[in-house]
């Protein structure tokens, strides 16, 4: 039975008196929600999925289902953020719907795992085009015996745009929504001159400078050439989707959130489909459903078309600027969820303090940067194969089984609500309701055992990792509940 203390959680007072003040404008929070989805995952899966669909016209209607997959997930929740507009999104919805310990686990799950894993993972994907663009050697000590200790350029640039963009969202809510503001339109200008290069160039590829393979493990890259696998295919397009609701963490700091937070997931999850169809459908002009899956730099190999090596350079710098645009938006929504725990917790009470000078959750926003450090160094530079940027792969492993896991719990929480809490004010009511929130739980629960079953078929060390912090967790989450109740 669900403790009616849980009621009341998510809406308690910081002790130091400050709260969010609602800055984010709708292009603000449109801003956010594409700057995080488009990150890396375009480039980096299309032509892994280009290789596992049998045609161009299965590849089109990939993208359009996992835009329709994103649009029904932003429908439910829209629902629940306008319903319940506090910091901390899945936190709030969570601890209303099955109480603090399950609200606890999340924030811890995405203090530990889910954020670090998620950061990091586009950390190193700036890492690898970022060494592309300015390489020096990695640096290498010698620990304990014969353990060396490597250090790449992957590693530094990561850990230094992790660091330089926390400092910046540290500063204030200003600096870091224009930010995110200004390399939004940068890389989304950028991606507009690769459509047009694709859409009007045609022509075998060059020969593909090689690079690392960071988004899929050799196994199952190769496994993609093969043969067709539809699943895998689907997978990773609605992996290339996320971080649509992300926006809920911030609901507290949006203006009129009744009706700029609706308005924000749907204008954001229409645009982002709309240009990853139009980056998609240029590729195919260009080198065609084989020549995409054949490539190592699907968008480097466009542009280079038309525009030789200044065109792979120029696709370097925008992905660069579109992992940079993840990261700080997952860097700035991601603090809100520790600051609602620290409210509601008295364990974590640093971490739900807002400063007043700075306006942002100081705490919150430094503890997110060290445990994401510890990550980037923990799965990147402290290496046990060969292979440069694997702690790429290995950051993914890590995250994708627990987010998803928690992304049905909340698609459930939509239901349990809707029942338990009928006079809540609901300025968005999801339609054919129950059908649409059963059809993303359906659907987030194919991604959970699809993320497992990869997860002991790879024998994944970094997923016993996650499984570990998220056991060290629930000691301290009966803990809380019980010194709540004492």
């Amino acid at each position: 039975m669900i403790a009616p203390q849980h009621a009341h959680a998510a809406t308690s007072q910081p002790a130091n008196g400050a709260l969010p003040e609602r800055r984010l404008s709708l292009i603000d929070t449109t801003s956010m929600i594409v700057g995080i989805i488009i990150g890396s995952g375009l480039y980096e899966t299309t032509p892994v999925i280009a290789g596992n669909v049998p045609s161009a016209a299965w590849l089109v209607g990939g993208w359009l289902l996992g835009g329709v997959f994103a649009l029904i997930g932003s429908l439910c929740y829209a629902e629940l953020a306008t319903a319940y507009p506090a910091d901390g999104g899945d936190y709030v919805f969570l601890t209303r719907a099955f109480g603090r310990i399950v609200g606890f686990l999340f924030a811890w799950a995405q203090l530990w795992v889910i954020r670090p894993g998620s950061i990091g993972a586009m950390a190193y994907v700036f890492g690898r085009y970022a060494t592309q663009l300015y390489p020096f050697s990695p640096l290498a000590m010698t620990l304990r015996g014969d353990t060396t200790l490597t250090i790449t350029s992957f590693t530094i640039y990561a850990a230094g745009a992790v660091a330089i963009i926390s400092a910046i969202n540290i500063l204030g809510v200003r600096e870091g929504k224009w930010t995110q503001n200004i390399l939004t339109l940068s890389k989304l200008v950028g991606l507009a001159i690769v459509v047009i290069v694709g859409l009007t160039s045609t022509g075998p590829a060059p020969a593909p400078a090689p690079v690392p393979e960071l988004a899929l493990d050799s196994a199952v890259a190769a496994a993609s050439q093969a043969s067709t696998n539809l699943g895998l295919a689907l997978i990773l397009i609605v992996f290339t989707y996320g971080g649509w609701n992300d926006i809920a963490y911030v609901a507290a700091e949006v203006r009129s959130p009744e009706r700029n937070i609706l308005r924000a997931l749907l204008l954001g999850v229409l645009a982002v489909a709309t240009v990853y169809l139009a980056v998609n459908l240029a590729f195919l002009h260009a080198l065609g459903r084989s020549g995409i899956a054949a490539s190592d730099a699907v968008a480097a190999d466009v542009c280079s078309l038309a525009l030789g090596a200044p065109g792979r350079k120029g696709i370097a710098i925008l992905i660069c600027i579109s992992t940079l645009g993840a990261i700080n938006g997952m860097i700035f929504t991601g603090a809100r969820i520790y600051y609602a725990m620290g409210r509601d917790h008295s364990l974590f009470a640093l971490l739900g303090r807002w400063n007043l000078r700075f306006g942002t959750p100081v705490v919150s926003l430094l503890m997110q940067a060290a445990c994401t450090l510890a990550a980037v160094i923990g799965f990147g530079a402290v290496s046990d194969d060969a292979v440069p940027g694997s702690g790429f792969q290995r950051l993914i492993d890590f995250t994708t089984p627990v987010f998803w896991c928690f992304l049905l719990l909340s698609g459930v929480s939509l239901l349990v609500l809707r029942r338990r809490e009928p006079a809540q004010p609901r300025p968005f009511r999801v339609p054919w309701f129950p059908f649409t929130p059963l059809l993303f739980c359906a659907g987030a629960a194919t991604i959970v055992c699809a993320g497992v079953a990869h997860a002991i078929e790879v024998g994944s060390s970094a997923a016993l990792w996650a499984g570990a912090l998220m056991a060290a967790g629930v000691p301290l989450a009966l803990a809380s509940r019980r010194q709540l109740t004492s």
